[in-house]
């Protein structure tokens, strides 16, 4: 059996209630070097974006808005990125959000197949969540909820990119 050809990758925003420097957040901020060295550690685990300094006190600035917050990774599966979100500690962390993050009745998290050893960048992960949020779950940008599986061999042999856009 021939190895996996594609990567999930996902990007997730969010706006925090508060300034990260505001009191009201820093149970949240205090979390966020043991949440990502949970997700670096777990199985299926492959890149994450950071910002220069690499510590969860950088953080990427994709908006003028400097609390809106934007979150990237690329994992082996649906499988290993769902069993870290809600099956590890991160479920918990997940899980308090309310007292950190605005509600929103958009989507903050988009799905998308990559080809192995490709890393997206800030630009296409907020393409694929607007496509998303346009014109709902594709191919080219999903959900856990409607998740779409990777591009098959058949795809790859074909030439047709359009499935990864």
């Amino acid at each position: 059996m021939k190895s996996a050809r594609y990567h999930l990758a996902q990007i997730n925003v969010a706006r925090t209630l508060y300034p990260l420097d505001n009191p009201l957040m820093k149970d949240f901020v205090e979390r966020l070097d043991e949440v990502n060295a949970l997700a670096e550690n777990s199985r299926g685990f492959i890149w994450r974006l950071k910002a220069d300094g690499g510590d969860a006190s950088s953080y990427i600035r994709a908006f003028d808005d400097d609390r809106m917050l934007i979150n990237m990774s690329v994992w082996e599966s649906i499988e290993t990125l769902k069993e870290y979100v809600y099956r590890s500690h991160h479920g918990k962390v997940y899980g308090a959000r309310k007292q950190w993050f605005e509600p929103s009745d958009k989507s903050p998290l988009a799905l998308w197949w990559i080809p192995v050893g490709e890393l997206p960048d800030v630009e296409d992960g907020l393409s694929r969540l607007e496509l998303l949020r346009d014109n709902g779950a594709s191919p080219a940008a999903f959900t856990f909820k409607e998740p779409f599986q990777a591009p098959s061999e058949a795809a790859v042999f074909e030439g047709d990119r359009s499935l990864i856009m």
